[in-house]
């Protein structure tokens, strides 16, 4: 067992257990904060993966954005910190054979795929593959869409501006 294969084993834990407390939690700011600790552990995944670029898109998109928009919401509204989540168990019993039968599936595909295996070699970063690729081959879609998006950026401020007189 290498480095690589402990410390995968160490993201997918910490992946689970704390997607396990997002679920079962009872209180939502303990839910957000494990979710945060899911995200983080999704991102390291994707490092291990050689996706930095995707890991990165992770951490700024999800736990920048969402997350942290997500406990600003939670934490500035007093009432609903102390409220309890209902976790309702109308549905147990066939969500408990429908994960089962999903498990089972894919346990199998896992164990009864011939996985191809090539030796690794010198990782290049997906990040410098882009970027290649965005400032060559596919520039004037890459102009394009930063012009359409500041065409929006324009349009949803003159709107905002006619609502507002």
């Amino acid at each position: 067992m290498s480095l690589y294969d402990i410390i995968f084993y160490l993201f997918a834990a910490i992946t689970i257990l704390s997607g396990f407390i997002v679920v079962t939690s009872k209180n939502i700011v303990y839910s957000a904060f494990s979710l945060l600790f899911t995200f983080f552990g999704v991102a390291g995944i994707y490092v291990l993966l050689g996706a930095d670029f995707i890991a990165i898109v992770q951490i700024l998109v999800y736990v920048g954005g969402i997350l942290i928009l997500l406990l600003f919401g939670v934490m500035l509204t007093n009432k609903i910190t102390n409220v309890d989540i209902r976790t309702g168990t109308i549905h147990v019993l066939p969500g408990a054979v429908a994960v089962g039968v999903l498990m089972g599936l894919l346990l199998s595909a896992m164990v009864w795929t011939e996985w191809k295996t090539q030796p690794s070699e010198t990782p290049v970063t997906t990040t410098v593959t882009l970027g290649r690729l965005l400032i060559t081959d596919y520039i004037l879609i890459f102009e394009l869409l930063g012009i359409l998006l500041l065409i929006a950026l324009i349009g949803a401020a003159s709107i905002a501006r006619r609502e507002q007189e």
